[in-house]
C-alpha cells in the first residue's frame, strides 16, 4: 500500500482507482503491493499502522517504520582520549598554517594552550612544539554530562598520600616535643631522688621512680584537653564527660530557657537553691561574679576613648587600656574632691556633710533584743522609733494637743481637742472654750428649727418658657435700661446697676436667660446670620 505523501494529491478518478485496488487486493484477485525489500503487503493492514509518519516516508510502500530499529553501539563511559600524546618529534622550522604560539600543526593561535609568548614561534622558530593526536571518542548523551568523564580516580591517591605524610610529620614531632619534656622532668625527679638516696640509703626504690614516671605520663595528655607542644599550655576544649549538661539538671520545660545554639542558659535552672550552694546558677550569675564588671567597665572606657579619637583599644593593648583607665578614676576622684571643696567654701554647708551615713541611720543592726508576749523588754535595748523631719509634740498658745485632734461633726470642721477652737493659732481657752463652742453650736441648731420654711422655689420645668423673639426683646430693653415688663407686672423694684452703686440681686431665671444669649468668641457660629431672620 502507498502511503498518503507518495501518492499525493489523487484526482477523483485516481482515487476511484485506488479504492478498487485496495478491494481487488484485498479480495485476492490483484496481486499484493511489495515493500523495499521485496517483500508482500498484507493488504488487511490497517491505513494507520501501513501508513509511515512524515518524518520516516521513504516515497515507498513500506513497514518497516513497524519493525524493532536496530540499536547504535552503544558507547562505554570509560572510553576517552589520551592526553598529552604526542604525534611525533616537534618540527624544526614554522610551518604555513601552524599556531603561531608554539607552532603545532592540530590548532590555531586562538585555540593554544601554552603560555603565550612575546614573541611567538612565527617569528623566532624556537620552541616548536609537536602535534598532538587528535582522537574522535563519540560520547553518547550521559558521557556529554558527565562532570567527571575522563578523569583518572589514581591521582586522587597523591592528594591523600601528601595529607598521609603531612600528618605522621606532625605526629612524629609531638612525640619528640613529648619525649623531651618528660625526660627533662624525669631527670630532675631522679637527682632529687640520688640526693636523698645518699642521706638515706633506705630511701626511694624502683616502685616509687615507676610511680613518678606515671604520674608525669598522666600529666602529658588529660582526657578533654590538649596540650600545644610550643607552649606546654593545657587547654580544656571540650566538656568533661563526667559534668552534667545545663539542660539535664532540671528537665520542667517551665523551667529556664536553654538556647542550643549558643549553648546559654541565662537564668538559673533550680530556684530552689541558692545561687552559691548550686553548681550552675546560670550565665548572668556567672556574668557578674569575680571581675566581671570591672572587665565591663574598661571595655567601656575603651570603647569611649577610642570615639573620641585616642588610639586604644582594648583587646589590642589591655595594659594600656587598664593604665589609662586607673589614671582616669584618679583624676576623676581629684576634680570631684576639688570641686566639692570649691562649692563649700562658696556656699558653706560642711556641718551637714558631718553625719552617719544613710545606710546606718535606717539600716539594720546587731543588737539582741528579746520582748515578752505583752511587748515588754527582756533583754537587750529597744529600737529606736524613727522620727520624721517635722517638728513633733510641739504646742503653740498654752494649747495642749496639736490642730486637728478634733473634728465637729456638726459643722464638719476641724480644731483643737484642748478647747474645741476651729481657728488656727487661736489661744487656748481650755475648758470654757469647750462650753462656748457647745452653746453656739446648740442655739445655732435651735434657731434653724424655729425658722419657718422658705417657700418652694420654682424649677425651671414649672416656668413658662419665652420664644425667641421675646427673648430678644427684653435683651434690647435691658440695653435700653428699661425694666423687665414681667418685673412691673409682679411688682419687683427696680433692680439698681454696679455703677449706681446698688446691689445687684439677680434670679436663677436671668442667670439662666445669661447663658442662653452671652456670646462665645471661640463658638464658630456666633457671628452667623440667616437672611431669613424676621427680628
Amino acid at each position: 500500500m502507498a502511503s498518503a505523501s507518495a501518492i499525493g494529491k489523487l484526482s477523483r478518478e485516481e482515487y476511484r482507482r485506488q479504492k478498487d485496488l485496495d478491494a481487488a487486493r484485498k479480495a485476492g484477485t490483484a496481486p499484493a503491493a511489495l515493500d523495499e525489500e521485496g517483500k508482500p503487503i498484507n493488504p488487511h493492514i490497517p491505513q494507520y499502522l501501513a501508513q509511515a509518519p512524515w518524518y520516516l516516508d521513504s516515497g515507498a510502500p513500506s513497514l518497516s517504520h513497524q519493525r524493532r530499529q536496530e540499536a547504535p553501539p552503544k558507547e562505554s563511559i570509560n572510553d576517552w582520549y589520551d592526553r598529552g600524546i604526542k604525534a611525533g618529534p616537534a618540527a624544526k622550522k614554522f610551518r604555513k598554517g601552524a599556531c603561531e604560539n608554539c607552532g603545532a600543526m592540530t590548532h590555531q593561535k586562538r585555540d593554544c594552550l601554552e603560555r603565550p609568548r612575546k614573541k611567538g614561534a612565527r617569528f623566532t622558530n624556537k620552541d616548536i612544539q609537536a602535534d598532538e593526536i587528535l582522537q574522535d571518542v563519540p560520547a553518547g548523551y550521559d558521557a556529554k554530562r558527565d562532570r567527571w568523564n575522563g578523569y583518572d580516580p589514581s591521582e586522587h591517591k597523591k592528594i591523600y598520600d601528601e595529607y598521609a605524610a603531612i600528618e605522621a610529620e606532625r605526629q612524629r614531632l609531638r612525640e619528640e616535643e613529648i619525649d623531651k619534656q618528660t625526660t627533662t622532668d624525669l631527670a630532675a625527679v631522679r637527682k632529687v631522688a640520688k640526693a636523698g638516696k645518699e642521706a638515706d640509703p633506705d630511701f626511694g626504690s624502683s616502685d616509687e621512680e615507676d610511680m613518678d614516671e606515671d604520674k608525669y605520663a598522666d600529666a602529658a595528655d588529660a582526657v578533654g584537653q590538649k596540650m600545644d607542644a610550643k607552649t606546654r599550655i593545657t587547654v580544656r576544649n571540650l566538656r568533661i564527660r563526667e559534668d552534667t549538661a545545663k539542660y539535664l539538671i532540671n528537665l520542667d520545660p517551665s523551667s529556664a530557657y536553654y538556647d542550643p545554639k549558643t549553648r546559654s542558659m541565662r537564668e538559673a535552672p533550680r530556684k530552689d537553691i541558692a545561687p552559691e550552694d548550686a553548681t550552675f546558677a546560670g550565665e548572668n550569675f556567672m556574668r557578674w561574679s569575680g571581675e566581671a564588671q570591672a572587665v565591663q567597665q574598661l571595655q567601656l572606657f575603651a570603647a569611649q576613648a577610642a570615639s573620641r579619637g585616642n588610639d586604644l583599644h582594648f583587646n589590642a593593648n589591655p595594659t594600656q587600656g587598664e593604665l589609662l583607665h586607673e589614671e582616669f578614676k584618679q583624676k576623676k576622684e581629684e576634680l570631684r574632691d576639688t570641686t566639692k571643696v570649691s562649692i563649700l567654701s562658696k556656699y558653706g554647708g560642711e556641718e551637714y556633710l558631718k553625719s552617719a551615713p544613710k545606710e546606718l541611720l535606717q539600716g539594720q543592726t546587731e543588737n539582741y533584743v528579746e520582748y515578752s508576749r505583752s511587748g515588754q523588754v527582756i533583754k537587750g535595748r529597744e529600737r529606736a522609733k524613727a522620727r520624721s523631719k517635722y517638728p513633733e509634740d510641739v504646742f503653740t498658745n498654752n494649747h495642749t494637743a496639736v490642730w486637728g485632734s478634733w473634728y465637729d461633726k456638726a459643722t464638719g470642721v476641724w480644731g483643737y481637742a484642748c478647747c474645741h477652737s476651729s481657728l488656727h493659732l487661736s489661744y487656748c481657752a481650755g475648758q470654757a472654750g469647750i462650753e462656748a463652742t457647745n452653746a453656739s453650736t446648740a442655739k445655732s441648731l435651735l434657731s434653724q428649727h424655729a425658722e419657718p420654711a422658705a417657700p418652694p422655689t420654682p424649677r425651671d420645668d414649672d416656668r413658662p418658657k419665652k420664644s425667641a423673639k421675646e427673648l430678644y426683646e427684653d435683651r434690647k430693653r435691658k440695653m435700653r435700661g428699661e425694666d423687665d415688663e414681667d418685673d412691673v407686672r409682679n411688682g419687683k423694684k427696680p433692680r439698681g446697676t454696679a455703677l449706681d452703686g446698688g446691689k445687684v440681686d439677680l434670679t436663677e431665671e436671668e442667670l439662666d436667660t445669661y447663658r442662653k444669649k452671652r456670646s462665645m468668641a471661640e463658638d464658630p457660629m456666633a457671628n452667623y446670620v440667616d437672611a431669613g431672620d424676621d427680628f
